[in-house]
């Protein structure tokens, strides 16, 4: 059983930072939003501390780890923005010649930033290789700060963003140290666009693991030829309600999948820099699901 996770923060408060975090309102209008849980010892520059990510107390696998070899590598991405950069990671026991399956590491609505460099490492311990590609290519990248990474992220054409991603997917599976066997997993945005590979690679990418990110439409999902592993947390209730729809659908088509909801587990529960949403439990589980499913469909 998962466990439900306790927190000092209100729960509007929460709320009100993921509101923020999609877009719903500026840092302005957030604080502002702050103001009326400054209760119990709490202020608003407190409640701001133990809301925004804290990414150096939550890495797992850091950049110099000797069990890892990361670089910056730039794709070209035509159909996209041009190119996409991203963090590129292989165990640091692959010789030049040791194939693997890749994984693509797909961030949330901020682009490539310290979390999601830390997921890929991790899955390089896994003994994948993991590419992590940055949607702010295209506006300089990530820029360090979450909310200029916001508004950047607004500016990227969707479309083309998406392109880009096609562009990385394909990249990491056609590289001669490639098994030619991809997977993906996302987050939020990112989970989305796990998705969205799924339907539009077909038989080119083997599995797909979104977490809490949106369905593809119905009409789209009998295209998906992937393994489909989805997971959500229980109070995020808008995807939750709308994953009895997407299952029916990958069972009316045949798909491989599996679906998990985690009792008590937010939306964001696996982003460990953020320990309001995080929940260790429901994190634990799923990516303890995650690797034993692209283990299983994507090693192969």
């Amino acid at each position: 059983m998962v466990e439900t996770k306790t927190s000092k923060v209100p729960a509007g408060a929460v709320e009100l930072y993921n509101i923020f975090i999609h877009g719903g309102m500026n840092r302005r209008d957030f604080l502002d939003g702050l103001k009326k849980f400054a209760v119990a010892g709490m202020t608003v520059p407190s409640l701001v501390e133990a809301l925004m990510p804290n990414y150096a107390a939550a890495q797992q696998v850091a950049p110099t780890d000797a069990r890892i070899k990361a670089e910056y590598l730039t794709v070209p991405s035509p159909q996209g923005n041009g190119s996409i950069k991203g963090l590129f990671v292989r165990p640091a026991s692959a010789t030049a010649t040791t194939r693997l399956p890749g994984i693509l590491v797909i961030h949330e609505n901020r682009g490539l930033n310290p979390h999601i460099e830390d997921v890929a490492r991790r899955f390089a311990l896994a003994n994948f290789m993991a590419f992590a590609p940055d949607a702010l290519t295209s506006v300089g990248g990530y820029p360090g700060d979450e909310a200029r990474a916001g508004q950047l992220f607004g500016t990227v054409d969707r479309a083309k963003m998406t392109e880009d991603f096609v562009a990385a997917a394909m990249w990491l599976k056609n590289r001669p140290d490639s098994t030619g066997r991809i997977g993906a997993t996302g987050f939020c945005f990112g989970g989305g666009i796990a998705n969205t590979l799924a339907v539009r690679l077909g038989a080119d990418i083997a599995a797909v693991a979104p977490y809490y990110g949106a369905a593809p439409a119905a009409a789209d999902v009998p295209k998906i030829k992937a393994a489909v592993l989805v997971h959500h947390g229980e109070t995020d209730t808008r995807l939750v309600m709308a994953w009895p729809a997407y299952e029916a659908a990958l069972k009316a088509g045949g798909v491989t999948y599996e679906g998990h909801i985690y009792p008590g587990a937010a939306h964001g529960f696996n982003n460990d820099a953020t320990p309001e949403r995080y929940n260790k439990a429901a994190a634990d589980a799923a990516w303890a699901s995650t690797i034993a499913w692209f283990n299983k469909y994507v090693r192969g």
